[in-house]
């Protein structure tokens, strides 16, 4: 409990109000019709549940979304199955949806709560009449369809986590009217052939209608009377059977069937898995809802199409702007340049007195050039013949040669050679490798 004195912000407040809620309701069942439904680019679902006096806002996670068999549209009457809660960063009040089933199913769940209630009567599913499942089996019974994926999980599980363990599969229908009795004499094989410790009953998620040969009562009293424990893994997490009330322990899906038949044999690392699990789940539900805030922030963000249209309508103005501005310009300068030209009309210079002085200073200008000119040649040809005293090939022609290392350096004092080092000669004409014989700062090298 708070201190009614101490102040809290309002996004401490929006969180202690979403825990209460959802420590206070637990997963429940709410009827209503669809309206407003929205679906989000990340695969979420947004939508309003209603009946004739209000309504409520609804979420459903894209992992959820995508296990619904069917689409849904705005004006269903459905049924969802809730955790109610309070979406934080906006203060709203709403339901996370785990799944969702049609309205209309009324028949078949009156006939699930009167066959459950008789065999409970009876005493089928009191704990006491419950098998203790065997530590360490070696072999394990699967009862369910050769072609359902069920299968394909649990024997991916079972090898994955102790493969050195047999299953042996007592193959049936999952689905359809014949389907319950299938699966009693499946369960009677199993138990009369005696050749394993364990039977796992599984079958994949489904409407009620297709799981429903697992709420017939031939099936429930086939699984009293077998004397091998066993464990039913029929449908999704949120799917419940009768087969699961009256087997010696339910799991969720067909995988936690098989993770559970091996849990002696994979306690090790199990505890790693279930933390990775854990983990995986908290990432992927911190994930949902960083994305839930992304789509109500999405939705503040103006569509490409209406920037488009407001800068086409800005364009289209600053173009008739440009165009005023243009014409307008164009007018003032046409004047200006009128104006210029009369100007210009009037202060034509007579050039007929001057042209006599422009002739003499035309000679005289000439003149200055070829001086110019010559004095510049006379200049040119004297750094020529500097440049050419200078030239290194003028040197090499005289008989000298450049002398360079192993490294490319130049060499200029002998003291730098030693006997047996190998330099690069550089003549006139091509160039030769010399190897030092002696050397000294006081006489000139002798190289071969």
């Amino acid at each position: 409990m708070l201190d009614p004195a101490t102040v809290v912000s309002i996004s401490e407040l929006n969180r202690r109000a979403r825990q209460s809620l959802e420590r206070e309701f637990p997963l429940l069942w709410v009827a209503g019709e669809i309206s407003n439904l929205t679906r989000a680019a990340s695969g979420h679902v947004y939508f309003s549940l209603k009946d004739e006096a209000a309504q409520a806002r609804c979420v459903m996670f894209r992992s959820r979304a995508q296990s619904i068999p069917w689409r849904m549209e705005n004006g269903q009457q459905v049924e969802a199955r809730a955790l109610v809660s309070l979406y934080e960063l906006r203060g709203d009040f709403q339901l996370n949806i785990e799944a969702l089933r049609r309205s209309g199913q009324g028949r078949l769940f009156e006939a699930f709560a009167k066959l459950k209630a008789r065999l409970e009567a009876e005493g089928l599913f009191a704990t006491e009449h419950k098998r203790e499942l065997p530590r360490y089996p070696h072999r394990i019974g699967i009862i369910s369809s050769p072609q359902a994926a069920a299968v394909h999980d649990v024997l991916a599980a079972l090898t994955r986590r102790a493969p050195h363990m047999t299953a042996i599969l007592y193959p049936t229908l999952v689905q359809g009217d014949s389907a319950a009795e299938d699966i009693a004499r499946a369960i009677a094989m199993a138990c009369q052939r005696n050749e394993c410790e364990l039977l796992l009953i599984v079958r994949g998620g489904g409407s009620i209608e297709d799981l429903w040969a697992f709420n017939e009562e031939v099936v429930a009293r086939a699984i009293v009377a077998s004397p091998l424990p066993i464990i039913s893994g029929v449908g999704h997490e949120t799917d419940t059977t009768i087969t699961d009330y009256v087997a010696d322990l339910r799991a969720a899906t067909p995988t936690a069937a098989a993770e559970i038949a091996t849990q002696g044999w994979h306690e090790g690392v199990g505890r790693i898995a279930d933390l990775a699990t854990a983990l995986a789940r908290a990432m992927q539900y911190r994930v949902a809802r960083q994305q839930q805030g992304l789509d109500h922030l999405s939705l503040r963000l103006i569509h490409p199409a209406t920037r488009l249209a407001r800068a086409r309508d800005r364009l289209a103005l600053l173009g008739s702007q440009l165009d005023a501005s243009v014409t307008h310009g164009l007018r003032r300068h046409r004047d200006r340049m009128n104006r210029a030209a009369l100007d210009l009309a009037r202060a034509v210079p007579r050039t007929e007195q001057r042209s006599g002085r422009v002739g003499i200073l035309a000679q005289r200008l000439s003149a200055a050039i070829r001086g110019q000119q010559q004095r510049r040649m006379n200049s040119l040809e004297k750094s020529a013949a500097a440049l050419a005293h200078l030239n290194p090939e003028a040197t090499l022609a005289r008989g000298f040669s450049i002398v360079r290392d192993a490294t490319g350096r130049l060499v200029t004092n002998a003291a730098n050679l030693q006997s047996g080092q190998t330099v690069s000669l550089y003549l006139a004409h091509g160039g030769a490798e010399a190897s030092i014989i002696t050397s000294s700062a006081d006489h000139q090298p002798i190289a071969t």
